[in-house]
């Protein structure tokens, strides 16, 4: 049986199809796509998603489509989150997707987010230990601690990385203030997490902020799912390319690293900066790479619920 599972975010729209056992609820990846129609350009609570990215949207979810139909599909599941939560215009742009496409949006909630970020990033990892995992969108962050019987904490942050590229970002490069504005109230959001999450804990950072920072690593100029899931990065390594990122312009970093970070040349810093306060909260000497997030989780809260 084959699903498809599109996570429509604030930077990212993202499809993968999988060939799925219900018996044994498994999961085995055949596709990946990604664009980055950054639905949450300069969006704020109540406000509205522009009309060009919904153009660029129902572009982006034309091809997905396609794709779909040509891979016969069963299961189609769609999963919006932060700029969809956030904005006003967001039930009639789902009423629309319904009516252009056929496809059923599901505007999930922040915990919902988290408990899919979870269950995608450990799903290639050991089942039996407990895990940090790091979620970091657009528009939010996601953090869970726990295992997969016992989640011990889990929250969704209002902030990501192009809230905070707009919020703090007024240079390119950016300065050393605006660089430390983002270290500063990142910290101050995310300390309550040292009262529940142990020091140093076996953690995973999914989404595009860490796998893009992966493929630098590696100097991969093209994504390769094979080198970059469950690879590692220091912080040592984080801390050089933070140092690196932020003393070159956004078009000097695309320039370097090629389509690896096309779409995430202006966001990639504050990405990193999240880790970075992250790490430091926690006295994290590094972390593994995952680039199974949220539509992955899907799958797998799909099967257990319809195994």
């Amino acid at each position: 049986m084959k699903i498809a599972s599109i996570d429509i975010g604030t930077n990212t729209v993202l499809l993968l199809i999988a060939e799925v056992s219900r018996k044994l609820k498994t999961i085995r990846p055949i596709l990946n796509k990604y664009e980055m129609p950054r639905l949450g350009k300069d969006l704020i609570p109540g406000g509205q998603i522009k009309e060009e990215k919904i153009i660029v949207l129902y572009n982006v979810l034309e091809k997905y489509k396609n794709i779909i139909e040509q891979e016969e599909c069963e299961t189609v599941l769609i999963n919006a989150t932060n700029a969809f939560r956030i904005a006003s215009n967001a039930k009639s742009i789902a009423d629309q997707i319904k009516v252009k496409f056929g496809f059923d949006v599901n505007i999930i909630d922040g915990a919902t987010e988290a408990k899919y970020s979870f269950l995608g990033a450990i799903s290639s990892f050991d089942k039996g230990k407990e895990y940090l995992v790091i979620d970091i969108g657009g528009g939010s962050t996601e953090l869970i601690f726990g295992s997969i019987n016992k989640i011990k904490f889990k929250k969704s942050f209002g902030f990501g990385v192009v809230s905070l590229a707009e919020k703090f970002f007024v240079h390119n490069p950016p300065t050393l203030s605006e660089v430390q504005d983002i270290l500063n109230n990142t910290k101050v959001q995310l300390n309550e997490i040292t009262d529940t999450i142990p020091k140093n804990p076996t953690t995973i950072a999914v989404a595009g902020t860490p796998t893009t920072l992966s493929c630098i690593k590696q100097n991969l100029k093209e994504y390769d799912e094979n080198k970059v899931e469950k690879s590692i990065i220091t912080y040592a390594e984080l801390n050089d390319m933070i140092y690196t990122l932020s003393k070159i312009t956004s078009n000097r970093i695309k320039e370097l690293y090629g389509k690896v970070v096309e779409g995430r040349e202006d966001v990639l810093l504050p990405g990193a900066l999240i880790l970075k306060t992250l790490s430091n909260l926690l006295q994290l000497d590094k972390f593994f790479v995952s680039g199974r997030g949220i539509r992955y989780g899907a799958v797998i809260n799909y099967l257990e619920k319809n195994g």
